[in-house]
């Protein structure tokens, strides 16, 4: 196999590798049953003109299964950050006691279970999408190979490689929405 094969195989893989965690990064923010730092990922806050992650203005703990509290490192954050969760809309309602921020987590209804189910194959369907665009790019760099001069057998070959990574790779993103679906709707 000559060097150029092997450097297409393996920028492939690596754009594979960055989908499967680009996926497992947007699984972390859809909540399951339980209370999580990651749930609050998505929010940011306006940090003197900046928007900052939340957890970068704020410590972040759950100290129960239902209840995630937020101990803003400077005080006169807690309306800001208060107000940087309702507008993340992520359905939680935050009670400020003057010190601490607290969120009581809710129990997940069926019909949210499904929404986030929903959302979770929609992520995997991307993370698809990705694995997809690698496959192609790839076979598009073997071609050009092929025309090039590379023999047919070579390429025909590295086509195969392409193609059993892509399958590898998809089956992972089947496996990891199973393993999501079933977090999710376990109640």
């Amino acid at each position: 196999m000559t060097e150029e094969i092997e450097f297409i195989l393996d920028s492939a893989q690596e754009s594979m590798e960055g989908s499967i965690g680009h996926l497992e990064k947007e699984f972390l923010n859809i909540r399951a049953g339980k209370a999580s730092p990651a749930m609050l990922g998505s929010v940011f806050v306006d940090y003197y003109g900046s928007s900052t992650p939340l957890n970068q203005v704020a410590k972040i703990s759950v100290p129960d299964a239902r209840t995630i509290t937020l101990q803003p490192f400077e005080k006169n954050m807690l309306q800001t950050i208060e107000k940087a969760i309702m507008i993340a809309n992520l359905g939680f309602n935050p009670m400020n006691n003057g010190d601490v921020i607290i969120i009581s987590v809710p129990p997940l209804t069926e019909d949210r279970r499904r929404e986030l189910a929903k959302q979770a194959k929609a992520e995997a369907e991307d993370a698809k999408i990705g694995i997809r665009n690698a496959r192609k790019d790839a076979n598009n760099d073997i071609k050009k190979l092929e025309k090039d001069g590379t023999s047919e057998d070579i390429c025909k070959s590295a086509e195969e490689d392409v193609q059993n990574l892509t399958n590898t790779y998809i089956k992972k993103i089947d496996e990891l929405l199973a393993a999501k679906e079933a977090e999710i709707m376990k109640v």
